[in-house]
C-alpha cells in the first residue's frame, strides 16, 4: 500500500484506507469482514450496486473475441452499436459521439472541440463560461473552467487563463457578460440542474431553457456536462431532452455502469459539419488510446439494456421519495438540506458536527464520505426501501442524538 498515491488526500495524514475484497449488490466486504451499504455508488458511477451477472457475462463473452482494438483506421460492432444506440436515447440530433477515458477527459475534448469550432470558421473564440463553484474535471484545460480552490488552487492565477463565471440561477448576470465578451467566448458549459462537487447545488430546468436563447442569441455552444447526472442521477434520463438541447453533451460515471472507465463527447450534427471537409487542418485532432474500448462499449449497452428494462426512473422516483426524509432531520448546524432525484445532501453550517461521521457509519455498516460542508447520499439505484430507509435514519440518529449537543 505504501507505493500507492491515494487521490484527495495529503498521505502523510491520511487514515488508513479500508481494503476491499468484494462487492456484491449494494454492498461492500472488506478483508475484515464487515459487510457495508456503499451510499455513493463509488463515487456516483456504480449505478447497478457491485457484480451484476449480466454485466459480468456481456464483459466475458467480449473478452474473449477482443479485450480492445484502437479505432485509429479500425473499427468493431461495440463501439458502433454503443454509439447507435446512445444517439438514440440522447434529444435532437445529439448524435456524434467521441469517446475517451475518463469524464475529465471528456471535458477536455468538449472544450478543445468548441474552440475548434470556431477556429474552422475563422474565429478566434478560446473562453468559457461556467459556474461558481464548478468542477469539471482534473485535466488541464477542465481546470481552467473549474471554480473549486480546495481542487485546483495550487494552479489558478498566472499557470490557468482566467474565464468567466456566473451564479447559477441569475440569468441577467449571465447575459452581461455575454453582451461584453461573446466575441471571445467559445461555449458556456455548466453541470445541469444539479451541481457536484461543489456542493450540490440545485438550479431549475427554465434557467438552463433561458440560458440556451441566450447562447444562440449571442452565438456562443452551450456545453453539458452531465457526468455526473446523466442516466437517471437528477430523476430524468439526462437533464437534456427535446426541449433543451445542448450543442455538446459529455457522459461518464454511470455510462458503463460504473464497471470501467469512459466517457463520450456528444456533438450535434452542426457541430461535426464544421470539422467535416476536404481539409485535413480542419480535423479534430484528439484520440485516447482506449477511447471506445470493446469492453466498455459491451457493458454500456449492457447498463442501459438494464435501465430500460427494469424501469430505473421509478427506482429512482421512489430513493428521491426516501430521501426526502432527510429534511426532517432537525440540528441547528444544518444550514439546508437539497434533495433530487438519486442524489440527497446535508449542508452543516459548521463542519466540526461531521467530524467522526465516517467511522459512525462504518459502525452502523454503512460506506460514507464526507468532504468539506457536506454529507450525501448517492446510493447504487438497485438499493431496496429498508436498506435506504436504514441509511436515512443512520443519518438522522447522528445529527439528533449523537451529536445533539454539538453547538
Amino acid at each position: 500500500m505504501e507505493n500507492i498515491w491515494f487521490p484527495y488526500t495529503q498521505m502523510k495524514t491520511m487514515s488508513t484506507p479500508i481494503q476491499i475484497e468484494k462487492g456484491e449488490g449494494v454492498y461492500l466486504y472488506t478483508k475484515n469482514g464487515d459487510k457495508l451499504i456503499d451510499t455513493i455508488s463509488s463515487w456516483w458511477c456504480a449505478i447497478h450496486g457491485y457484480n451484476n451477472i449480466e454485466i459480468n457475462d456481456a464483459i466475458k463473452d467480449q473478452v474473449d473475441k477482443m479485450s480492445h482494438i484502437m479505432l485509429g483506421g479500425l473499427v468493431h460492432e461495440p463501439v458502433m452499436e454503443f454509439s447507435k444506440k446512445l444517439a438514440s436515447i440522447l434529444p435532437g440530433d445529439l448524435n456524434h459521439c467521441f469517446f475517451s477515458d475518463s469524464g475529465s477527459v471528456g471535458v477536455e475534448v468538449a472544450l478543445k472541440m468548441a474552440v475548434q469550432y470556431f477556429s474552422n470558421m475563422g474565429k478566434r473564440k478560446s473562453k468559457f463560461i461556467s459556474f461558481t463553484d464548478s468542477y469539471h474535471g482534473d485535466t488541464w484545460k477542465a481546470m481552467e473552467v473549474g471554480d473549486d480552490p480546495d481542487y485546483h488552487k495550487a494552479f489558478k492565477g498566472n499557470s490557468i487563463p482566467q474565464n468567466f463565471y456566473v451564479k447559477p440561477g441569475n440569468i441577467k448576470q449571465l447575459e452581461d457578460v455575454l453582451k461584453k465578451h461573446s466575441e471571445e467566448i467559445a461555449g458556456f458549459i455548466v453541470e445541469p440542474i444539479l451541481q457536484g462537487a461543489g456542493g450540490f447545488k440545485i438550479h431549475s430546468r427554465e434557467y438552463l431553457k433561458d440560458a440556451r436563447k441566450l447562447c444562440n442569441k449571442y452565438g456562443v455552444l452551450f456545453i453539458f456536462d452531465e457526468v455526473a447526472t446523466g442516466f437517471g442521477r437528477t430523476g430524468d434520463l439526462f437533464v437534456a431532452s427535446e426541449d433543451l438541447v445542448p450543442d455538446i453533451i459529455v457522459l461518464g460515471k454511470a455510462l458503463t455502469g460504473g464497471y470501467i472507465g469512459h466517457s463520450v463527447t456528444v456533438a450535434k450534427s452542426e457541430i461535426y459539419e464544421k470539422f467535416y471537409s476536404n481539409s485535413p487542418e480542419d480535423a479534430f485532432m484528439h484520440g485516447p488510446t482506449f477511447m471506445g474500448n470493446p469492453l466498455a462499449c459491451a457493458a454500456g449497452l449492457k447498463s442501459i439494456e438494464i435501465f430500460e428494462r427494469e424501469d430505473y426512473l421509478s427506482k429512482i422516483e421512489n430513493i428521491e421519495s426516501i430521501l426526502m426524509k432527510l429534511k426532517d432531520i432537525d440540528h441547528p448546524l444544518i444550514k439546508e438540506v437539497r434533495v433530487i432525484g438519486g442524489c440527497g445532501c446535508i449542508e452543516v453550517a459548521d463542519n466540526k458536527i461531521l467530524k467522526g461521521f465516517k467511522d459512525y457509519c462504518f459502525s452502523k455498516g454503512i460506506w460514507n464520505r464526507t468532504f468539506l460542508d457536506f454529507a450525501y447520499i448517492m446510493p447504487p439505484y438497485i438499493i431496496s426501501t429498508d436498506e435506504l430507509n436504514y441509511v436515512v435514519e443512520t443519518f438522522k440518529t447522528w445529527f439528533e442524538q449523537e451529536q445533539k449537543d454539538v453547538l
